[in-house]
Parts: structure tokens; C-alpha cells; sequence
């Protein structure tokens, strides 16, 4: 049997198999090999127990989902403020993972300034991004927004308290996801949603909800690709006068002669991905990129690896048998 993993809880798996959620344990060998289960994964059943995990069509690292449409990144309007940063960090995630973003900017019911909005649409909508405002409590565009998720799987990500768990309520009241207001003290939200779990908002709309977080750093690629995130910036990259150029303070760099043309929330935020990506290649650099895995291919099959200590044993006894072959030989 094949299904999909809905969400994950403890060490049990709870497995969507043609509409029936049931908890199953992973198979003994699948832990051996410390295979990597996520929320939205296609699976293989055998004797209730999950025995396979099948191809992947997407995957996002963190938050860790797989097999998803598309991503929805929510931001809140006001409480808590806007955090361009923050937003660009979700937005070049999506890039990377080469998976297709919507913007959300929730909340549109308090008090903002309206060159908030007009900012947004300028930023953005240049770029080709899909916007949508709404407001979860007045229910304020959340009939557009239902419509951008017919039919597809899609993650929702942003920070604590911007209103994610609140807009899903909104799309479905039986949901009834529990929320909460944000701090004043902190101005920040707290997290509600404590796992990634696939919610059915409808027959054919499902979301996956993710715990929020502000700690996603760019600390898995090098400097020299930040740019690809970027596309305002990429754009002039063939122009530089080297092709290593990281528009920082180089000369005959195309992208500072063009920095009037990059908005300077999205080219600050290009410096501090490129600052966390140098972080990465200081540290390949001394312990090198290869990472040492429990499991190898043997005629098309995955196997569990023999450790270093059973293999030096077994060519110790190798070894052993040889000189005691020879001396048998020799004595002849």
C-alpha cells in the first residue's frame, strides 16, 4: 500500500492511505540507515509498518515537508511590524528549493500606513510575485485567497503571530486551529502550531502548517550563489567584470552601477545571506563538504553500510587467513 504521511508525531507516523489517517512505525532498517521521514511524503506500507519512502517530487529543508505545490508566505501587516528581512529570507527559501510563492500579507484590518501597501506592491510586484491582502478577522479576501489554493498542496510559512493558523480557520471555522495574540512586551507572536501537519480545508484544498520560526539562516550554500536568489540582482551578474563578482565593493561590478535600480531592503538582505554563506564555506573548507552516510547502493538496492570498525576487523582477518595460507605453504 502507498500513502502519505500527514504528520508526525513521537516515533509514529500518521499515514493518509485513500483517506484514512492510521499511526505506523517505521521499519527497523529504515532507522539502521537514519532515513530522513517528513510531513508530506509518499510512503510504502508492508505488514503495517512503513518500508519505503518514495521520490520526491520537492523538499524544503526546514520547515522539513516534501511533495508540496507550492508555499504561502504570510507576514503580518502590523502587530507584529513588517520584517522585510525576514520576508526575503522565506521568499530566497522558496527560490532555492525552486518551489512556486504566493505572498500573504495578513492583518489588513488594523491601522497601517498605506505606503506600507504601496511599498509592498512596488518591491514585489516587479519582481512577479503573486500578493494578496487579507485580513483573517474580517474575513477580508479570504475567498481570493481560497482560490490560490484550490487544488494543490501548500505550505504556509512565516512567523509567530502573524495570523497563519488564524487565515486556515478563516478558509474552514471546523478546522478550529487554537491561536493566539502577540505580546505586547515582545511585540512577536507565540508559537501555536508545534509540528508540520497536512490540514484538509477542503475536498481539494490542503495546507500544510508549519511551525513558526526566526532563526533560518543561509548557511548551506556559498557566497558565489547568493546572487541566484536574487533576481534584480542576478540579472546584471554576466555584465561584471569578474565573474566571481559579489557586488560588494568590487570594481566594474555591473550591480553597483545599478544599485538605484535594487531596492535597498532586498540588496541589504542580499549582504546578510552572503555574510552566513561565507560562514559555510569557512567551514567546508576545513572539514569538506563529504558527509558519511549509513547506507550504499548494491545492485540498485540500498544497504546498510558495514562500520568502519567491523570493516578494519573483517580485513584484519583477511589478512590473518592469508599469512597463515602462506606459512602453510611454506612449511610444504
Amino acid at each position: 500500500m502507498h500513502g502519505q504521511i500527514y504528520k508526525i508525531y513521537s516515533d509514529s507516523y500518521y499515514v493518509n492511505i485513500d483517506g484514512n489517517i492510521k499511526p505506523y512505525k517505521i521499519r527497523e532498517v529504515l532507522k539502521k540507515q537514519k532515513a530522513s521521514i517528513v510531513t508530506g511524503d509518499f510512503v510504502e506500507i508492508q505488514n503495517d509498518a512503513i518500508v519505503k519512502i518514495l521520490p520526491r517530487k520537492t523538499y524544503i529543508r526546514r520547515p522539513a515537508v516534501a511533495n508540496v505545490d507550492q508555499i504561502v508566505v504570510v507576514s503580518a501587516l502590523k502587530e507584529p511590524d513588517l520584517d522585510f528581512s525576514q520576508l526575503n529570507r522565506y521568499i530566497s527559501l522558496a527560490k532555492y528549493y525552486k518551489i512556486p510563492i504566493i505572498l500573504c500579507f495578513n492583518k489588513e484590518d488594523l491601522e497601517f500606513e498605506i505606503e506600507l501597501q504601496d511599498k509592498i506592491e512596488e518591491i514585489y510586484s516587479d519582481l512577479g510575485y503573486k500578493i494578496i491582502f487579507t485580513s483573517a478577522k474580517e474575513h477580508n479576501g479570504i475567498e481570493h485567497f481560497s482560490k490560490l489554493l484550490k487544488g494543490k498542496l501548500t505550505a504556509l510559512c512565516g512567523n509567530s503571530g502573524v495570523g497563519k493558523s488564524s487565515l486556515i480557520n478563516s478558509l474552514n471555522p471546523d478546522v478550529k486551529l487554537k491561536t493566539q495574540s502577540v505580546s505586547e512586551k515582545l511585540s512577536r507572536g507565540t508559537h501555536t502550531t508545534r509540528h508540520c501537519e497536512i490540514i484538509e480545508v477542503s475536498k481539494d484544498t490542503r495546507i500544510i502548517d508549519t511551525p513558526g520560526f526566526s532563526n533560518l539562516k543561509f548557511d548551506f550554500i556559498l557566497p558565489k550563489d547568493v546572487d541566484l536568489l536574487f533576481d534584480e540582482i542576478h540579472k546584471y551578474k554576466d555584465k561584471c567584470k569578474y565573474s566571481d563578482c559579489l557586488h560588494i565593493n568590487e570594481t566594474g561590478c555591473e550591480v553597483l552601477k545599478n544599485i538605484d535600480n535594487i531596492d535597498y531592503t532586498r540588496y541589504e538582505s542580499y549582504l546578510e545571506f552572503v555574510k552566513e554563506a561565507f560562514e559555510y564555506k569557512e567551514k567546508i573548507k576545513y572539514n569538506g563538504r563529504k558527509i558519511e552516510t549509513h547506507n550504499k547502493l548494491h545492485n540498485n538496492k540500498s544497504v546498510v553500510k558495514i562500520s568502519e570498525k567491523k570493516r578494519q576487523g573483517g580485513r584484519n582477518t583477511l589478512k590473518q587467513k592469508l599469512y597463515k595460507e602462506l606459512d602453510e605453504h611454506e612449511d610444504e
